[in-house]
């Protein structure tokens, strides 16, 4: 008679156990479902944020290269003479060399960063052509173990560099800083002479600052994971840095000219 009385006691606290763990996990799961869509919900505003800076920042850059071409030059050249003076007019071509370090360096982060998200595909591929273990579970050792080991310690070594986050905000630093110098640099000149000079150099830094802010439209697709959208992002770039390249020799003849045709400060 005890044993028949212990059973239905057991019997309640199992079924009251079951009711508790029920009970959590509906509560558990909205509010998982919850979290999940919130950060989806993050992660578009986040991405439309990036989209309308970029779109901004090409509709900044448009208006200033344009600007020039409708002030009145009168106008446009009755400002402070410091403000055409060799310091103000030196400003736009040594901020330039450093962008154009941290192009290069920016650049190298990226490739850094891909090679990292490569490494995990590589790694797995290796894995899947072990030898399969037998029926005890043993497997044999192979020449792959070796290379998979350095791989992942590769992998890991990267992860730890915060690639990304050094890239982004590079890219960052590039897109701000690179358009307002642009177009400081262009009215710099329009303040100067009453005009701007159509040319290689003019020409190569309109694209430079167009190609800065086409790069950044590609960024919320690249993070989705849209393998076209990151490599236009690297040819965009790439051919940027072709332009900065080029762009050395005539902003050191202009450097030269301003040296020449201005003062102190």
């Amino acid at each position: 008679m005890q044993a028949l009385a212990v059973r239905p006691a057991a019997v309640r606290s199992s079924s009251a156990l079951q009711r508790r763990a029920s009970f959590r996990a509906t509560c558990v799961a909205p509010r998982r479902t919850l979290a999940v869509v919130r950060a989806s919900a993050d992660r578009q505003q986040k991405s439309e944020e990036e989209q309308a800076t970029a779109a901004a920042t090409t509709l900044l850059a448009a208006a200033g290269l344009l600007a020039p071409f409708l002030l009145d030059t009168e106008s446009a050249q009755a400002v402070p003479e410091i403000l055409k003076g060799r310091t103000a007019s030196l400003i736009h071509p040594a901020v330039m060399f450093f962008l154009f370090g941290g192009s290069v360096w920016a650049g190298w982060l990226g490739l850094q960063w891909r090679r990292t998200r490569e490494l995990a595909g590589i790694i797995k591929e290796k894995k899947a052509q072990l030898p399969k273990p037998d029926a005890e579970g043993n497997r044999a050792a192979s020449p792959l173990d070796g290379e998979i080991a350095a791989l992942e310690a590769e992998r890991k070594e990267l992860i730890g560099k915060k690639l990304n986050e050094q890239h982004s905000n590079w890219g960052s630093l590039l897109l701000g800083l690179g358009v307002t110098i642009s177009i400081a640099g262009a009215f710099n000149t329009f303040l100067r002479t009453g005009k701007l000079f159509p040319g290689p150099h003019l020409y190569a830094g309109a694209l430079i600052t167009v190609l800065w802010a086409l790069a950044a439209a590609l960024v919320p697709a690249m993070q989705k994971g849209n393998d076209t959208a990151r490599s236009l992002h690297i040819g965009l770039n790439t051919i940027n840095v072709l332009l900065f390249v080029s762009q050395i020799p005539t902003g050191l003849e202009i450097v030269g000219k301003v040296l020449q045709f201005t003062s102190w400060p």
